[in-house]
């Protein structure tokens, strides 16, 4: 297979009701998507509709379905969005306890490009565990989506229904890039 491939990770957080957005516009630049899902993030997502859009079935699991053969695609890119709170510690601290966990450890240990888009409140990113675990993701050189420079800030307390709406995806593609 050809061209250029993207793994999109989605979490259990609002904005991943709309991860559509992401996935035409990485289309409209010539990328395949494969989406996996973990599985907080079911309850937000439309699968059929993801897996129709895609054109892959949308992974939460090992478990491959009876009779399927599982199909393994070399990754060029990955982005993780919208990345919860847990699973952005989780990841810095190298915690692999579910497939999408297992699964970004291993991408991020190829240096496979990726990009983490988080979708957290400002009392959660003020804690210390994550301001930490922001730092060692961007030492790692995963480019996170996040403060002044990016223009994506912590959403208030409460907040976070009305701020999906204004979730960077295209910010990032363009990390990307």
């Amino acid at each position: 297979m050809t061209g250029k491939h993207l793994n999109l990770i989605l979490c259990g957080a609002g904005p991943a009701a709309d991860a559509v957005v992401l996935i035409r516009l990485a289309q409209e630049q010539s990328w395949t998507v494969t989406v996996t899902a973990t599985q907080a993030a079911l309850s937000f997502i439309d699968t059929a509709e993801l897996e129709r859009l895609s054109g892959n079935p949308v992974r939460t699991d090992y478990g491959v379905a009876p009779g399927t053969e599982r199909q393994v695609r070399p990754v060029n890119a990955l982005i993780i969005a919208p990345a919860t709170y847990n699973t952005i510690n989780k990841l810095a601290l190298g915690i692999a306890d579910t497939y999408v966990l297992t699964s970004v450890a291993e991408i991020v240990g190829r240096r496979v490009p990726t990009v983490i888009v988080p979708f957290v409140n400002a009392a959660l990113a003020a804690r210390r565990p994550f301001v930490s675990a922001v730092e060692s993701l961007r030492q790692e050189g995963i480019a996170v989506v996040l403060g002044q420079a990016s223009s994506w800030l912590p959403h208030q307390p409460g907040t976070g229904h009305s701020q999906q709406t204004r979730f960077p995806w295209e910010a990032a593609l363009k990390h990307l890039d």
